[in-house]
């Protein structure tokens, strides 16, 4: 069980504990996590903070990342240009980055560092045109291509918080992670990480990928969609069974 709590403003005490025992409620168990400790304790990402910087720096020192000072509206009007109108496949995936501020080589930013440059947020810079292949358990052989089907990602954030995709890269080498699980929205970030991987020289685990669970509108369900969550279905006196084995049905 590990916490992903890097944002400390939707990141509470309260919301981890309803966590942990809505999973306990539904059977689950654990073997390590931030509740029983482990091996590779801390198991919140927020206590991890020195994991991720060692990762960013070997990164840097790589010249894979650069730092970049587009502001949000920067970012809305380059994208918003007829020439990147058709590639903005799914509206709930990152945007392909137009490359504002990419250097011209790779080398361009190792002096930089996330203290020297606070007002940055900092990319990896991906191999364009490269393919990102690799078999899903689940959904079989995958291709994305890198600079077509996603762009230069952020791994550190200007208000001083690793990405996502890095602190999910760097913990589960940190935890020897040997299979991962998770939605399909999610493939895309797979690719990403893949590079990230291949930068640290750290092993791919194996990859399995799971349809989404959908609303009546085939809407993918989300925290957003309270009356749907594992708390309120749980509240009904829906059991355990029901919800795990899909049939959140209320009549």
């Amino acid at each position: 069980m590990r916490m992903e709590d890097l944002d400390p403003e939707r990141s509470r005490a309260e919301y981890a504990q309803a966590a942990i025992d809505d999973l306990r409620w539904l059977g689950i168990d654990w073997d390590e996590g931030p509740d029983v400790g482990g091996p590779f304790a801390p198991y919140e990402q927020s206590r991890r903070r020195e994991t991720y910087l060692s990762a960013f720096q070997q990164r840097r020192e790589a010249g894979l990342i650069y730092p970049c000072r587009c502001s949000r509206r920067d970012l809305a009007a380059a994208l918003s240009a007829p020439h990147e109108a058709g590639r903005l496949q799914d509206p709930d995936d990152e945007p392909i980055y137009p490359g504002t501020c990419r250097p011209l080589t790779s080398h361009a930013a190792e002096s930089c560092s996330v203290e020297s440059d606070a007002e940055a947020n900092w990319r990896f810079r991906v191999p364009d045109g490269e393919a990102i292949e690799f078999f899903d358990e689940n959904l079989g052989p995958q291709r994305f291509v890198a600079g077509t089907d996603f762009g230069d990602f952020v791994v550190w954030r200007k208000d001083s918080l690793p990405s996502y995709q890095l602190a999910c890269v760097a913990d589960d080498a940190a935890m020897q992670i040997t299979e991962a699980v998770r939605g399909a929205d999610l493939l895309k970030s797979t690719a990403r990480q893949m590079l990230l991987n291949r930068a640290l020289a750290f092993e791919d685990p194996k990859w399995f990928h799971c349809e989404l669970s959908v609303d009546e509108q085939g809407r993918r369900l989300a925290k957003r969609h309270d009356a749907l969550s594992i708390r309120v279905l749980r509240e009904g006196g829906m059991s355990p069974a029901i919800v795990l084995g899909g049939h959140a049905d209320r009549g």
